[in-house]
């Protein structure tokens, strides 16, 4: 799977600080991706032409992420029959609640997996790539798993360590 990529669109450069999150994890799990700035309202054709290069490119997965309007993972599942993660960026004076509700509420037939606003959304939205990819990928789906027992271990350790607080009060 060399040519295989994940492609990270976002509507504008100040989602990047969210997507951040969604590019550290794609690394971790050396998933190669692409990030690019478009958007379904003032870059229609552009957008369209990247997602349709993109897919002929080897890309599996696309990560949209958009505040306010939040149109592009719809304009991006009108375009293509591969998987859309879209990622509800925190802004404007509703917090990314209408954004929320503009990547989830797609029309039957054209879907959208809608992950949570902010960046827990954007690294679930790598998480979620990633689990997609490993389905074709024995090796990926391994580092999957030990990354959920890794995360596991954690939270035992943490409470291990709030219970021995506990016993010394």
């Amino acid at each position: 799977m060399k040519n295989v990529f994940v492609a990270i669109l976002m509507g504008s450069d100040s989602d990047l600080p969210s997507m951040q999150k969604t590019i550290e994890i794609l690394k971790s799990f050396s998933v190669r991706y692409e990030v690019k700035i478009t958007s379904a309202h003032r870059t229609p054709a552009a957008t369209h032409a990247y997602v349709t290069d993109a897919e002929k490119r080897g890309c599996k997965v696309f990560i949209c992420a958009a505040g306010l309007a939040a149109h592009l993972a719809g304009a991006v599942a009108g375009i293509t029959t591969r998987p859309i993660i879209g990622v509800p960026i925190e802004c404007g004076p509703l917090r990314g609640h209408d954004a929320l509700l503009s990547t989830v509420m797609m029309p039957a037939g054209v879907p959208v997996a809608t992950v949570a606003i902010g960046s827990a959304g954007a690294k679930n939205a790598a998480y979620l790539a990633v689990q997609m990819l490993a389905i074709a990928d024995d090796d990926l789906a391994l580092k999957v798993r030990e990354d959920r027992a890794q995360n596991a271990l954690a939270v035992q350790e943490k409470d291990r360590a709030l219970q021995e607080k506990l016993s010394n009060e």
